[in-house]
């Protein structure tokens, strides 16, 4: 089936159409994230630890309409219920700025830039989900985090899947010895429990690895995990078109048995692993998640929707702090968005389990 084929389909189911969209706003918003966020990802402003998020207005105090402003908040101790609350500073306005010069950065990291989407004049600040502890802007932080939240999946794909189906393939096509020795293996591979092998690796890194190489390391190991499964459906689906006389011809004219495997035998389980892929990119975004939730992934300074997510445990900031529960939202709507399509994308290749 034509690629473009399955993409109108998946546009006529009125749940996967609303998914597909809601994740291309995501990958946009994390692909223009410099552009998008009002601050750095270094920015951090420790006199406003737990700064509510900002109140935008449009009118004035006379009624009228007006240029978006905002205020600031001031921090005040609250005796009555002993602790520390902000409340809005009214005595002077701090107008946005859209499309003008702020911190400069490097735009898709080439080419140097300073245009931001909105900003806000000198001593304002505008903290459209609020601060964290360190009164870093949650909002910026979203942004970049989704950077590694959302494209481990994809990382981890393309290391699992090829090495998957063609291990699979080798090992449904060789049959015999061969193929009960390789399917012992991955069945070893396959009873390792990955996350706790995860937690253990985790804790034992140095703790002078950089996030970026945490990063790939948590892509390496999840990927090397989570190829052993998929292989053995590949080598189910091998077993089953192997003999068939497409096979027999490409033998018959002394094609090699890679060739066979790869040319011939692999395109027939596309349909599956398309499948497959769709359904497994949330599993690797929940991993990650859970790892960075535990501090075991990626490490403060830098963000991602997991480690962001670790503040929100405690009672108190989920009742006062709303807003700090924003990250694991996003994974919510990001995971439910990949099952959506997946499903959708199962339908139309298989319309036989839509009747199981």
């Amino acid at each position: 089936m034509k690629r473009n084929s399955i993409l109108s389909q998946i546009f006529k189911d009125k749940y996967a159409s609303i998914a597909m969209i809601v994740l291309l706003v995501l990958y946009a918003a994390i692909l223009f994230a410099d552009f998008l966020a009002p601050y750095s990802k270094e920015f951090s402003d420790r006199h406003r630890a737990y700064v509510p998020p900002s109140k935008i207005f449009t009118i004035d105090e006379n009624g009228k309409f007006s240029r978006p402003y905002t205020y600031n908040y001031q921090r005040y101790f609250d005796a009555q219920e002993l602790k520390i609350s902000y409340k809005l500073d009214r005595s002077k306005k701090y107008y946005l700025k859209f499309f003008s010069n702020g911190e400069e950065y490097k735009f898709l990291g080439l080419i140097p830039m300073k245009k931001h989407l909105v900003t806000v004049e000198p001593q304002g600040r505008l903290f459209l989900l609020g601060t964290d502890i360190n009164g870093r802007d949650v909002f910026s932080r979203i942004l970049f985090g989704g950077r590694i939240s959302l494209t481990i999946g994809f990382l981890a794909l393309f290391i699992s899947f090829p090495l998957g189906m063609l291990y699979g393939g080798i090992s449904g096509y060789l049959g015999g010895a061969a193929d009960n020795i390789m399917m012992r293996v991955s069945e070893a591979i396959m009873s390792i429990p990955s996350f706790y092998l995860l937690i253990i690796l985790a804790a034992i890194l140095p703790t002078n690895m950089t996030s970026i190489q945490r990063f790939t390391l948590i892509v390496v190991i999840l990927a090397l995990i989570g190829w052993a499964g998929f292989s053995r459906v590949v080598r189910g689906m091998v077993l089953s078109v192997k003999n068939q006389e497409f096979v027999q011809a490409a033998e018959s004219i002394g094609a090699s048995k890679l060739r066979i495997i790869i040319k011939h035998l692999l395109p027939q389980t596309l349909s599956y692993v398309i499948v497959a892929m769709t359904l497994s990119v949330p599993s690797y975004i929940l991993s990650e998640s859970g790892l960075s939730f535990l501090g075991l992934g990626i490490q403060q300074p830098d963000a991602s929707w997991g480690n962001m997510l670790k503040e929100a445990q405690e009672y108190v900031n989920i009742l006062y702090r709303p807003w700090l529960l924003t990250p694991g939202f996003l994974i919510f709507i990001a995971v439910l968005s990949f099952n959506l399509i997946g499903d959708t994308i199962r339908d139309i290749l298989d319309p036989k389990s839509k009747l199981r």
